[in-house]
């Protein structure tokens, strides 16, 4: 049993398991739906942590742009939700029907070529994690081959979140523009805006962000994870062995950002729209903070993260509407400098040590006195006092804890 409970700590599993109760037995026992359709959109910035936990905790790669791969997975998922919703009876009074009617409001008289392919369900799962995953190998592979690194690297995925943002404001008739992708109603026929499609879509998205979590997790107990330490903690020295350092940031990168696409995507279908303002380098930011919080080294700790920053961020906008950037400014400061590895570090260096102390206690609160034999040693010691070889046998049991050890000595000895 010591062993499995080893296995379990060492594993990372039971952590995973205690995250997987929370979400799936006692959230939603325990709120409605509309709280209950909250914590699914908390969650689904989980996705965003989880790639960062990877790429910066892992891989020591710092991106302060993965909002790009976000909004790529959310915008891939609206585009296909607002085609279905652009049918030609449901757009029956556009000059244009047919089409979308950000489209239809900037001249637009036909369905653009890039589009049509989104009309496909199928097509649109693939796109969701391919088009973030070719721009990140994209980005990585120029960046990483040239051993650009450090801050260089972050400044550069904040100027390309900067980039994606203006394009699709420019973009207006092909993108919706500042407003972006609104009025998402059905999925396949299927009625997203009610109370049950939205417990549904956050079983779903909890579902899959614990089957990143267990992927990711087993990744880094592979020799895979391995590597990407070794590359974070001496780079210089897992190349000198042979191994293409830039590749396993390329891989890194790419994990973090069909990661942040699931999640963009799940917002989408949870929300019901998509907008630039969800892309660009602040909520970028925000991003970094969700894993800073909960540990960058942390799977477990990131999704916590996710879940107490975007709860405050709730709290204080409902209950202070005046001064909750302020309140946010402090949480931030205040988790960052008293816990510097964050929520997993503060359960690693304070309550870990306090519940094997807890244990330890209970354990010898257990034992008998020093001096005091157990109930095997007091009914053995009775007919073992008339000889000295008796005598021998007695110690032996008291010695063995009763095992049976000790009473096979006396029979000999008999």
């Amino acid at each position: 049993m010591d062993a499995f409970k080893t296995w379990l700590d060492r594993s990372g599993l039971a952590s995973i398991a205690i995250l997987a109760v929370l979400l799936l037995v006692v959230f939603p026992l325990a709120m409605d739906s509309f709280r209950l359709n909250l914590v699914g959109k908390y969650l689904s910035y989980g996705f965003v942590a989880v790639g960062l936990v990877m790429l910066w905790g892992y891989g020591g790669v710092l991106s302060l742009g993965q909002g790009v791969f976000f909004g790529l997975g959310g915008y891939a998922m609206a585009m296909f939700l607002k085609l279905e919703a652009s049918d030609p009876q449901s757009t029956a009074i556009q000059s244009t029907p047919g089409i979308p009617d950000f489209m239809d409001w900037n001249q637009l008289t036909a369905l653009p070529l890039w589009w049509e392919p989104f009309n496909s369900f199928g097509f649109t799962l693939f796109a969701v994690v391919a088009v973030p995953v070719l721009l990140a190998f994209i980005i990585g592979y120029a960046m990483f081959k040239r051993r650009v690194g450090g801050v260089y690297f972050a400044i550069i995925t904040q100027a390309v979140a900067l980039i994606l943002t203006v394009l699709i404001i420019g973009q207006q008739g092909y993108t919706g523009g500042v407003n972006g992708m609104t009025d998402l109603r059905t999925l396949l026929g299927w009625d997203v805006r009610s109370d049950e499609a939205k417990t549904v879509l956050y079983f779903v998205t909890a579902a899959l962000l614990l089957a990143s979590v267990l992927l990711c997790r087993w990744v880094q107990l592979s020799k895979l994870g391995t590597l990407l330490l070794a590359m974070r903690d001496k780079e210089d020295r897992v190349r000198f062995s042979g191994y293409d350092v830039s590749m396993f940031k390329v891989f890194a990168f790419c994990l973090a950002a069909a990661l942040s696409a699931i999640g963009g995507a799940m917002f989408t279908l949870q929300v019901g729209f998509m907008s630039p303002t969800l892309i660009g380098i602040v909520p970028s930011i925000e991003m970094v903070i969700f894993a800073a919080v909960g540990g960058r080294m942390s799977l477990v700790g990131a999704v916590y993260g996710a879940l107490l920053v975007n709860f405050g961020k709730t709290y204080f906008s409902e209950t202070f509407p005046d001064l909750w950037l302020f309140l946010m400014a402090a949480l931030f400061i205040g988790v960052v400098m008293a816990f510097p590895n964050g929520l997993a570090g503060l359960y690693e260096s304070h309550v870990k040590p306090w519940l094997a102390r807890r244990k330890g206690a209970a354990a010898k609160a257990g034992e008998p006195p020093a001096g005091t034999p157990g109930k095997a040693g007091q009914q053995a010691s009775a007919p073992a006092s008339s000889s000295p070889a008796a005598s021998h046998s007695t110690q032996a049991v008291a010695a063995d804890g009763g095992l049976g050890i000790g009473t096979k000595v006396s029979s000999q000895s008999a």
